[in-house]
């Protein structure tokens, strides 16, 4: 079954990525840029570079994704004895030790969650150059779920933070972040903003050659 779509650049409307109001596209090509009436926001029929924006964040958060498991990201000191623990080292001996709800968490915030947008963001930059029209409401749910998801990746963080801020008795016990610690922020960090880089309404681009 066919979807017929009509979008707001075919009506020749603009979105203001800001406020959000909708502005009467020019006819004419004009070398000035334009801007929302509202609010002053630049307009852009869609967001610039888009694709090959994304596609370098996307590719940087893969590259890096690999040294921030394989590295180690807190080091814990006791009484002279040192122990370096990467992401899977952590959930391995949480769930040893008998935490695998905490083992669960770390484990789908740090490892899944991560990998999945990845997966995710790369099938959809895809499916937008393939001019795919292959269901758009279920690929447009998926980009608003790597949306919502990815900051939750940040948990391993903030619990390096907060330990590395607790224990600090000298010679007795310190706890250090680690290099992998470094990596895998710049994958949190990189992957949301490959997110923010990605224009969904290409998905829908693609649906107008349906209409007719």
């Amino acid at each position: 079954m066919s979807i017929h779509t009509k979008t707001a650049l075919s009506a020749g409307l603009l979105s203001c990525p800001s406020c959000h109001m909708l502005s009467k596209c020019p006819e004419t090509s004009s070398k000035g840029k334009l801007a929302c009436a509202r609010c002053g926001s630049a307009l852009h029929r869609r967001k610039p570079n888009s694709l090959a924006r994304s596609w370098a964040l996307v590719i940087s958060a893969f590259i890096f994704y690999i040294p921030a498991n394989l590295l180690p990201i807190m080091k814990t000191t006791t009484l002279g004895h040192t122990q370096e623990d990467t992401i899977m080292s952590g959930v391995i001996y949480m769930i040893v030790s008998g935490s695998w709800p905490l083992a669960l968490i770390i484990f789908i915030a740090s490892v899944f969650v991560p990998l999945a947008k990845l997966f995710i963001l790369t099938y959809l930059l895809i499916s937008v150059q393939r001019k795919s029209q292959w269901r758009p409401y279920d690929r447009t749910r998926l980009y608003r779920l790597t949306e919502a998801v990815g900051r939750w990746s940040m948990v391993d963080i903030y619990v390096v933070t907060i330990l590395v801020a607790l224990v600090n008795l000298g010679n007795l016990a310190t706890i250090e972040a680690g290099m992998g610690a470094v990596f895998f922020g710049a994958v949190v960090v990189i992957t949301i903003i490959a997110a923010m880089t990605f224009d969904p309404r290409l998905i829908w681009d693609n649906m107008e050659f349906d209409d007719e």
